[in-house]
């Protein structure tokens, strides 16, 4: 006897999600890969090897990862805040950790390069350049990625129990040591997926980026820029291949990252 399904019309709205994640994500995808195989091996290769786009994606992968990595430990301490104290203004604070999601790209471009340029509010007490440099790059994806971070732990931090820390100071943990063996490692999933996000976002940022890199071949010039002027160029494979390269790049770097938080869960017991 066919067993009623749990969720009516689950067949119809199956259909309709592989559907449509067929035509946003999976066909175009298809479409990238056999543009850029149409190259042949040695023809991708060239084109994935040329210096200038060697450098691009050197820059916007590293300035990614640092950016990402700042942001797990100061977004980190944001939730920490907004869980645990209570404070005057404490709502709107946490309103505007939402403001980069809500904020258009090129808006926060242009307000970061006119804060940090030479001549800005707060780049003319620096004695070196902080805009048109790859430093801008990591502030501005610092900037766009803190949210990714934060709404990600919270949730998590809010679940922990402060009975917890209150059993591990009565069996007399430090208060180091409650929060290295008892509440990280809890928080250990969602530390490593808000710097997936986070380092996701960084690495395809474009509109906020811009403005403040300087976009010099080599030293701040980032891969979508490059995209950009080579399909300005005609140069449509070029463009295919480093968007080819950096989707690679991408999931390998996310499939390693789910594989460490496959083992936390099942190392520490969360998230199962």
């Amino acid at each position: 006897m066919k067993q009623p399904s749990v969720i009516p019309g689950f067949g119809l709205t199956l259909g309709f999600t592989l559907a449509y994640f067929s035509l946003i994500v999976f066909i175009p995808m298809i479409a990238l890969g056999i543009r850029s195989a149409g190259l042949g091996f040695d023809g991708f290769w060239k084109a994935a090897t040329d210096p200038r786009v060697l450098g691009a994606l050197r820059v916007s992968f590293v300035t990614a990862l640092i950016a990402a990595g700042v942001n797990v430990i100061f977004g980190t301490l944001i939730a920490w805040v907004l869980v645990r104290y209570r404070f005057p203004g404490r709502r709107i604070f946490d309103a505007v950790v939402d403001l980069p999601f809500a904020l258009p790209t090129a808006v926060a471009g242009i307000a970061l390069t006119a804060i940090y340029a030479p001549n800005g509010i707060v780049g003319q007490w620096f004695p070196f350049r902080i805009a048109y440099t790859p430093i801008g790059i990591v502030i501005a994806m610092i900037f766009i990625g803190l949210p990714f971070v934060v709404r990600t732990i919270q949730p998590i931090l809010e679940e922990v129990s402060r009975e917890v820390e209150e059993a591990s100071a009565t069996l007399g943990a430090s208060r180091f040591q409650t929060i290295t063996r008892v509440i990280l490692p809890s928080l250990t999933p969602a530390i490593l997926t808000g710097f997936a996000l986070a380092f996701a976002r960084g690495v395809g940022e474009y509109g906020s980026v811009i403005f403040i890199a300087g976009n010099i071949p080599f030293v701040s010039e980032i891969a979508p820029l490059l995209i950009y002027i080579r399909l300005q160029e005609f140069n449509y494979v070029g463009a295919t291949v480093i968007a080819a390269v950096m989707l690679i790049i991408s999931f390998a770097m996310l499939f390693f990252i789910n594989l460490i938080q496959a083992w936390s869960r099942k190392r520490f017991g969360y998230g199962n």
